[in-house]
């Protein structure tokens, strides 16, 4: 889908050739003289049309309006808040097939972060999934025009990162949706391989025999009870010099998740195709470093493999040895994602990274603490806490800080090995994120555990394409932040007194 940017006048507006025009009106929309500005007022008088954020007044062939289709949508106070929930309110007509030219007009200035999220939400409300649908209809919106008041001149940088962020946010939902036999470990190496055919982007795909060079024995042990060869995928953005630490991103990429032998109930284990939404959020983060070229250095690590209850498959009691050289008991063979993490995190220290984050559909004790609108956030580190909050505000990807209490991994001790894989249902999250904890060392470390926010079920099931948002922001504040350091003059030295 093509999103361009204009600025336009509510008569431009009235003269923009497209088959709808949408008109955001906010709170206390002032009208003009113009026809458009008219038909607002009279239908607002007469309360055929409110302003409340997805209240909207459908109307056809309109006198002196080119569109032939013209939905009045109000928009509250024009924060991104309240644009993104207006126009949440059109998907249905976003996927008409006959709707393939839009122009979203503001009436009037929006807040920052409007025009973003007026993007965001219209690729959001049009997207379909259509890898393993060949009969159903694809996507027929082909064409975006948004229109923005001549004040509001400045919002190029913002369209052009929420532009960025709707192509990362899209390859994730892809990877994320298609089912395991569409998306095994083999196929996400190569779509990670894809990435590296932008500038700036190198892929590294490492097999089983690299794999257990490397020590990775928690990586093995979950991926030995499947057909599927395992995959551990290195991704690297360049975008400073070599000599900055980059940022590591690591997502867990179990491709199907059965259980293993502690095997889930069969009711919804379809759903298990989505445990690789972390890793599909890498995938989508690097699709929109490729668009912005941020000045920064990105590693994403992935380890992709399957959670199958074969003959060879681990047991429940098992011990086996991490990269760090810890053992760990493996009491459930459901809880695997933190093996497989554990081994990568231990990987990825030798970047020496400035921060290293992993995303990961973890824990349904997760879901239970903060359902599906809020990702769980786990640092040890105040700072990096703080700015992927920050981040997760401004990208309207939200997470919440839990506890990170040392006492919570008393439950994690083992009387076979260094530590267990499980510690009771009991502050599930948590203790996960202190297993976790074990294999980070000093380094700046969080951990976000999106098994709430990664996908839908029933009526709206599949992938979000979350956190691509919340990451991409902290990146690229992370980018600025060194350049505003080298821009900053050093202070000068006071001369000596004669």
């Amino acid at each position: 889908m093509n999103f361009e940017l204009k600025t336009l006048s509510l008569p431009a507006a009235a003269a923009h050739k497209c088959d709808l025009l949408v008109l955001l009106v906010p709170d206390g929309f002032k009208p003009e003289a113009d026809a458009l500005s008219v038909l607002v007022a009279r239908a607002l008088k007469a309360g055929d049309l409110e302003t409340k954020p997805g209240k909207l007044l459908s109307l056809y062939a309109v006198p002196g309006i080119s569109a032939r289709r013209l939905v009045l949508l109000g928009c509250g106070k024009a924060n991104a808040q309240a644009v993104r929930q207006a126009v949440h309110a059109l998907a249905a007509t976003l996927r008409a097939p006959a709707v393939k030219h839009v122009g979203l007009v503001f009436a009037t200035a929006a807040e920052a972060g409007s025009v973003a999220a007026a993007v965001r939400a219209m690729a959001d409300g049009s997207y379909v999934f259509t890898t393993t649908k060949p009969k159903a209809e694809p996507r027929a919106l082909a064409r975006v025009t948004l229109g923005v008041p001549a004040e509001r001149s400045d919002v190029q940088p913002e369209f052009a990162t929420a532009i960025a962020l709707v192509a990362g946010i899209e390859y994730a939902r892809e990877w994320a949706n298609r089912p395991a036999n569409h998306a095994t470990p083999t196929l996400v190496g190569e779509a990670a391989k894809a990435l590296a055919r932008h500038a700036g982007i190198e892929c590294k795909l490492h097999g089983p025999a690299q794999v257990a060079k490397l020590g990775m024995g928690a990586f093995l042990a979950v991926a030995q009870g499947s057909e599927q060869p395992l995959r551990f995928i290195e991704l690297r953005y360049g975008g400073a010099a070599r000599s900055q630490a980059p940022v590591v991103l690591v997502g867990k990429g179990i491709t199907f998740d059965t259980g293993g032998i502690s095997l889930k109930p069969a009711a919804e284990m379809d759903e298990m195709k989505f445990d690789m939404g972390g890793a599909a959020s890498v995938l989508g983060v690097f699709r929109a470093l490729a668009e912005l070229k941020p000045a920064i250095n990105v590693v994403g690590l992935i380890p992709a493999c399957e959670n199958m209850p074969d003959g060879r498959a681990v047991k429940p009691g098992d011990v086996v040895t991490s990269m760090s050289g810890q053992t760990i008991e493996i009491l459930n063979t459901d809880a695997e994602g933190r093996l497989v993490l554990c081994d990568a995190l231990t990987y990825a220290a030798r970047f020496k990274p400035a921060a290293m984050i992993d995303i990961a559909t973890l824990t349904g004790a997760c879901v239970v603490a903060l359902g599906g609108l809020r990702s769980g956030l786990f640092s040890a580190d105040d700072e990096l806490a703080g700015r992927l909050l920050a981040a997760g505000d401004a990208a309207q990807d939200p997470c919440w800080r839990m506890p990170l209490d040392d006492d919570y991994a008393e439950g994690l001790k083992s009387n076979f090995a260094d530590l267990a894989n499980v510690a009771g249902r009991a502050g599930g999250a948590i203790t996960a994120a202190k297993f976790l904890q074990s294999f980070v060392g000093d380094i700046p470390w969080a951990h976000l555990d999106i098994a709430g926010t990664a996908w839908k079920s029933g009526a709206a099931k599949g992938a979000t394409g979350r956190p691509v948002g919340l990451l991409l922001h902290y990146l690229l504040a992370a980018a600025e932040a060194p350049a505003a350091k080298r821009k900053t003059p050093a202070p000068r030295r006071a001369r000596a007194a004669r």
